[in-house]
């Protein structure tokens, strides 16, 4: 048997496949047997197959090439730097070799098949352009036609798109299969989303491909927020560089690997890798790599069930059928059919180049062997395959049907050349058997769909492809089945590769310096912030009306908040007024029973009057400042407040004045007793009221109280609070007040060492010394406050000075009328007088 497949035609198409791998596996029983160092590959077979069973099928439909017929002839291509050309050669020159000769004239192709790997037929493609022009003819200056093996070849590839073949230049007449790859790095990308896997490893080859799409999974990543652990270009032949590229992948903290490449580029890498294992790691791969040329599973553990992307197409119905007819008896010029046959079934041993059939099942089948072995399934590489036969088949259909309308020549029609051949197919479109559009030029190439593939190793060795998912690129719509997904042996759960673990809800990301996007430390969000979602760039503040939870991870409603009456404090501030209103009201009936009495009267009754109905209303104006806050109650608290308080101090202050002027008047040659008749010290209290009302008057027409509120002072709540308006007409007038306090307590401190049988002016002395107390301690301690404490703190300064002037103004004076009544006229004190002079004495 000569080494190739024939199969006799009136057009010949030729098949330049890789049959053959360098290497032996002794361990692998369905691999091959030792011959000249080669190993055949049950895989690629389905390429011849694909091949038969296009001719077949085109030379027996009705519709095309009516009176022709296509043959094929399939030469096995090496991987090998030397001996890549050697069959090509054959395929063009026949068995002698001799470049521009063949003693093939009548048998030569007018198509060349080859692939799948793109470097396989950039050489192929370059050794055909060679011979694309007649050029001996040309200088021989001959008007005969160039013989058939000098017309320009048509060249496909079946393999993976490879932009370095779409230069029309290098390569006029190669057409690619494959749809272009433009969507693969979005496809990998979206699954890495569906996983959320953020922190990936990149693995391309060192070509013009691996750069590309380098580049475009780097921008697809960029737009998704995924980081490039690390990238590695690795060269096909560099052993050393396989080793230093383990030893970086296994030192990555990164689980996923994205590898672009196909067998032959990468056939080095994977022979050295077999024999280290990847800990840890999943593979998302470009291609459909041919596992079955291992020893062993070389991803035993880590890598044993890669993600696998490779192009959507639609079986070809009756290709299983034609598989399972296949036999060498069916096709005795086959010599790959035989070589597999004897290695699969146990036939004799092989003669030279002659097979014995004898002790071979004779209802051997192809279809017995195992599906990781041998696939029934029409790969994408054999319909690609399918589809150039038909293209060509088309292409001389429509070309024998013009020239039948132009010409006839005799009874024979004239072949079509490789130029018209080529000439056909680059303006028109072509839809393969099935319906698919399939377009040559790259610009207008369709998009694919996409298959993900899985590849099941349990038990070890069964290496069964399943198809777990699809990527539609309209839409980036993808869809994966996660329960048929089989992970490493060690778990059964989805693999995690990220470089920080997820910010969870309530804390921000906060970028690592000099590190990678997705290399980030947590950080809590600070007070009144939130982060409600995960991975969160920044936090987000809640609005005043809503506040953050203790979790930071919502903003719910912030509670009103006012110094209620029903709350302890501002109950117990209430009653507290209330009951100091009423003892108040009960020491002015006290006054007012008992007013001519010598105490009554000696302490200035109508001023005495004046002022405890004004601490009356001092501590009745402190409920203004309970309940909810309102625009007339804000307006009418501190105007009362600045009025009363006036009134009551100034009267304080005229009761001080009085008790300095009688008892200045009582000195011979004194002009006070007119001051004190005329009764001046009266006036003092409408003229400081006026003052302090022009003072509150101004207040009102600048900046008044207004309600506002206060979203920070307390966690949760929003304080509904009054706000003073002009801050400088507030601590006017309270300002104002001190004035007058201190005047009060400055004539009462001169006064106190007066004569004290009918001086009270220690007592006005401490009770101005108490009231500016209160006050003056409760500016610093009202600033420090906030909320409603600064509301309870107003109120409490206004009832403890309230009560200290009540209670050291008035507390002698009752505890005499209710206890000391015998003291309560002029014979008392002359009484008292006497007897403390005779104990003296």
């Amino acid at each position: 048997m000569k080494h190739r497949a024939h199969m006799d035609g009136d057009v010949m198409i030729s098949g330049i496949f890789p049959m053959y791998t360098l290497g032996i596996d002794h361990s692998n029983s369905h691999a091959a047997r030792q011959e000249d160092n080669k190993l055949f590959i049950f895989k690629n077979y389905q390429y011849v197959l694909a091949l038969a069973f296009a001719v077949e099928e085109i030379n027996k439909s009705p519709d095309l090439l009516h009176n022709l017929t296509l043959g094929f002839d399939v030469y096995d291509v090496h991987f090998n730097a030397w001996t890549m050309l050697k069959n090509p050669f054959i395929c063009l020159f026949g068995k002698y070799k001799i470049p521009n000769y063949s003693c093939m004239r009548g048998s030569s192709s007018i198509a060349v098949l080859t692939g799948p790997s793109g470097i396989t037929s950039d050489q192929i493609g370059t050794l055909l352009g060679l011979y694309r022009f007649p050029q001996v003819w040309r200088l021989w200056s001959l008007p005969l036609p160039p013989p058939p093996q000098l017309q320009p070849r048509l060249l496909f590839t079946f393999g993976p798109f490879d932009h370095a073949l779409s230069d029309h230049n290098k390569f006029p007449a190669l057409y690619q299969m494959a749809p272009k790859d433009s969507s693969i790095a979005t496809a990998m990308v979206s699954l890495l989303l569906h996983f959320s896997w953020s922190w990936v490893g990149l693995l391309t080859t060192q070509d013009d491909n691996g750069a590309r799409i380098l580049a475009e999974l780097k921008v697809e990543m960029a737009k998704n927020r995924v980081c490039v652990a690390y990238e590695l270009v690795i060269s096909t032949q560099d052993v050393y560089n396989h080793i230093e590229v383990n030893h970086f992948i296994n030192l990555s903290s990164a689980s996923v690997l994205i590898i672009y490449g196909d067998n032959n580029s990468l056939m080095i890498f994977m022979v050295f890798i077999e024999q280290i294992i990847i800990h840890g790691k999943v593979c998302i791969m470009n291609s459909q790599w041919d596992f079955t040329l291992k020893r062993r599973y070389f991803m035993l553990g880590s890598l044993h069930v890669p993600l696998i992307f490779t192009h959507h197409h639609v079986d070809v119905s009756g290709f299983k059928d034609f598989v399972k007819a296949a036999k060498p008896s069916k096709y005795p010029e086959d010599i790959f059919l035989a070589r597999l046959w004897f290695l699969s079934f146990n036939c004799s041993v092989s003669v030279s180049d002659c097979v014995i059939w004898d002790k071979c099942a004779h209802d051997a089948s192809l279809n017995w062997l195992p599906g990781h072995i041998f696939d029934m399934t029409m790969s994408v590489d054999s319909y690609n395959i399918y589809n150039a036969v038909y293209a060509v088949a088309q292409a001389l259909h429509e070309i024998l049907l013009q020239q039948t309308e132009v010409q006839t020549m005799g009874n024979r029609k004239e072949l079509p050349s490789s130029t018209q051949l080529h000439t056909f197919l680059k303006n028109n479109q072509f839809y393969s058997p099935i319906g698919n559009q399939v377009i040559w030029d790259k610009q207008r190439k369709l998009e694919p769909v996409y298959d993900i593939l899985n590849i099941w190793n349990f038990p070890e060795g069964l290496e069964l492809e399943v198809k777990v998912g699809k990527f539609a690129p309209h839409g980036n719509q993808l869809s994966l089945s996660e329960d048929m997904l089989e992970w490493s042996i060690e778990t059964t759960e989805t693999p995690h590769s990220v470089c920080s673990e997820s910010c969870g809800p309530g804390f921000r990301k906060s970028p690592q310096e000099g590190k990678a996007a997705c290399c980030f430390d947590c950080t809590p969000c600070s007070e009144n912030e939130i982060a409600n979602g995960t991975d969160m760039e920044q936090c987000v503040k809640c609005p005043d009306h809503q506040y953050a939870n203790t979790h930071r991870t919502e903003c719910p409603l912030r509670v009103a908040s006012f110094l209620a009456f029903g709350d302890p404090l501002g109950m117990v501030l209430a009653c507290m007024a209330l009951c100091f209103s009423l003892l108040t009201a009960a020491v002015l009936w006290m006054f007012v029973k008992h007013q001519d009495t010598a105490i009554v009267k000696a302490n200035n009754r109508a001023l005495s009057y004046i002022l405890l109905i004004s601490l009356i209303f001092c501590f009745l104006c402190s409920l203004l400042f309970l309940g909810r806050p309102k625009t007339a109650t804000c307006i009418l608290q501190q105007i009362t407040f600045g009025v009363v308080f006036t009134v009551a101090v100034s009267t304080v202050l005229a009761k001080t004045v009085t008790v300095v002027l009688a008892f200045k008047a009582t000195s011979p040659g004194r002009r006070m007793r007119w001051l004190l008749v005329s009764g001046a010290p009266n006036f003092i209290i409408p003229i400081c009221t006026l003052i302090q009302v022009t003072f509150c008057g101004l207040w009102l027409a600048t900046s008044p109280p207004f309600v506002d509120t206060d979203a920070h002072s307390e966690h949760g709540h929003i304080i509904i609070l009054c706000n003073k308006g002009s801050l400088t007409s507030f601590y006017c007038v309270l300002g104002y007040l001190g004035f007058l306090a201190l005047s009060s307590f400055s004539v009462a401190f001169l006064a106190r060492n007066l004569p004290d049988t009918f001086n009270e002016a220690k007592f006005l002395t401490f009770s101005m010394l108490v009231f500016c107390s209160v006050w003056l301690t409760f500016l610093p301690v009202y600033h420090s406050t906030k909320g409603n404490v600064m509301v309870a703190v107003e109120v409490f300064s206004i009832l403890a000075s309230g009560a200290g002037r009540l209670g050291c103004i008035f507390a002698p004076k009752c505890y005499i009328l209710l206890l000391m009544p015998n003291r309560n006229s002029l014979h008392g004190f002359r009484d008292k007088r006497h007897s403390r002079r005779n104990k003296h004495t």
